[in-house]
């Protein structure tokens, strides 16, 4: 595909457009968690939730996985294309399939509620069966947004998939500030539906503007499609992996104790928020890329790119785990702790807070290395790294949340994540020799050297300052983070100093 976008450009843009929507993601939580604390109700929604995004993780998430590649191939660099067969037929499918499933679950929702928090009874139990059957609608919803967005993706049209959180946000603050005092945890559910109805209209724009056709279509025989059949039955196994996951910590945390869904929940929620402002908005436009320098066998361009993912994705992250290790009860506490989010659910999400904090940083690793593998047809390799992690978290929550509670469901998922990376790594570099590694271990070990050193001061500079308000013992812990870290990879030569300009300069540009 020809280079009409730069990735640096875009990725920007992503993030900056992303920003907004995250923004507004703070200002939804924080509603949600003010109107309706940390309790059962609460806990029904997310688990409600988990259910729908099990699905679409499982073919939602998986087409759009393996048709980005076959996409970006077909993409011929010009906004406007007489059309993709592929894009056409998976459409098509993903409608009929996951449509199809979310009635089967629908009907069945009481026996699977059952198996997805057993720790829930009474009039729990119900709301929960009555949530889960409401959000399945929204699977369709989504599952053909984010197909869309790969498309537009595809021909370098970045700025409308970023913006699809806004108007979902808004609607979700509408419903729980404005619905949740009237009609109670339901109005979350109902503005799920209509938010994600929102997202799916916005993303009918580009389709609109660049006169890209699209029409159902069930052809199995076309190229694109058969190659994304051959890629997709690794990626459903891996799915099926992380929903196996997601499951497990949410039917444990349910026998925990009231709250702490909703404390995982939230928890994790603050911590990737930074991961998928810096990544997510990195891999959008760098995955296209990859895929495109794969195909052109261009095997150093290849190397290049993850590398560059690599050093961005820790250079910006590092400063934000070491703030929310110094700080976690303020952060949270300026996030979520008015209203109805008491002090006791404060304490509960800020330990699982501190506990994911591992977890962040393989995360944003295994993301970009996952990503270069898709990108050169290996999607096995991913999926057997994903079963290893899976156990690994399955055990970790039998064992640890008896003895831990929330901390020990926390410590079981960043203990799999960080499994996760480090074989995914191996398996990128050995396998495929897709990470250099004279440049990407000097990276980790200048990362690691920095970051204990800002670690350290942060801690001592919040523990010395004593702040009482939440926003300054936040904020200061986030300054000094980011001023030290910078600071220590100056003193240590690292060329990841320049990492901060060059994301200011690319603002500049636009």
């Amino acid at each position: 595909m020809a280079a009409r976008w730069s990735i640096g450009r875009a990725a920007v843009l992503v993030a900056g457009l992303t920003g907004v929507s995250i923004l507004l993601g703070f200002v939804r939580d924080a509603v949600i968690a003010a109107v309706y604390g940390a309790g059962p109700q609460l806990d029904a929604y997310f688990v409600a939730l988990g259910l729908a995004n099990i699905v679409l993780g499982l073919l939602g998430t998986s087409l759009t996985r393996a048709s980005t590649p076959v996409l970006a191939r077909e993409a011929d660099g010009e906004q406007e294309c007489p059309g993709h067969r592929t894009f056409d037929v998976v459409l098509t499918l993903a409608v009929v399939g996951i449509g199809a499933l979310s009635v089967a679950l629908g009907l069945a929702a009481a026996p699977v509620s059952r198996v997805l928090a057993p720790g829930l009874d009474g009039e729990a139990a119900d709301l929960l069966v009555l949530l889960t059957r409401i959000v399945l609608v929204t699977t369709v919803l989504v599952a053909a947004t984010d197909l869309l967005v790969a498309l537009a993706q595809a021909h370098g049209v970045f700025r409308w998939g970023a913006l699809q959180g806004v108007p979902f946000n808004l609607v979700m603050i509408a419903a729980a500030g404005l619905l949740g005092p009237r009609i109670g945890v339901v109005a979350l559910a109902v503005g799920f539906v209509v938010g994600s109805l929102a997202r799916l209209v916005l993303q009918l724009v580009p389709l609109a503007r660049h006169r890209w056709p699209v029409r159902p279509r069930l052809d199995p025989r076309s190229p694109g499609v058969r190659e994304i059949g051959w890629l997709l039955p690794p990626l459903l196994v891996g799915q099926a992996m992380l929903n196996v996951n997601t499951i497990v910590d949410r039917a444990v945390a349910s026998t925990v104790g009231e709250g702490a869904v909703t404390a995982v929940f939230l928890g994790w929620r603050l911590v990737n928020l930074p991961e998928m402002l810096v990544v997510a908005a990195l891999v959008a436009p760098l995955y296209p890329a990859m895929a495109a320098a794969a195909g052109a066998q261009d095997r150093e361009r290849l190397r290049a790119l993850v590398h560059r993912g690599l050093a961005v994705s820790l250079t910006l992250l590092v400063p934000v785990t070491v703030a929310l290790l110094a700080a976690p009860q303020q952060v949270v506490t300026l996030a979520f702790g008015r209203g109805a989010f008491d002090e006791r659910a404060v304490q509960v999400t800020a330990v699982a807070v501190v506990c994911f904090l591992p977890g962040l940083l393989a995360l944003a690793c295994r993301q970009v290395l996952v990503s270069a593998c898709y990108a050169v047809g290996d999607t096995r390799g991913p999926v057997a790294v994903g079963v290893l992690a899976m156990v690994v978290n399955v055990v970790g929550d039998l064992t640890l949340a008896p003895v831990l509670g929330v901390a020990g469901i926390v410590v079981a998922t960043s203990a799999s994540l960080l499994v996760a990376a480090g074989l995914t790594g191996w398996l990128a570099a050995r396998r495929h020799g897709l990470v250099p590694a004279r440049s990407t271990l000097p990276l980790l070990g200048r990362t690691a050297v920095a970051g204990l050193g800002a670690a350290l001061t942060t801690w001592g500079a919040v523990r010395l300052a004593g702040l009482d308000q939440a926003w300054a013992g936040a904020g200061l812990a986030l300054v000094v983070a980011a001023v030290t870290y910078q600071l220590a990879l100056a003193l240590l030569r690292a060329p990841e100093r320049y990492v901060a300009l060059q994301v200011v300069r690319q603002v500049r540009r636009r």
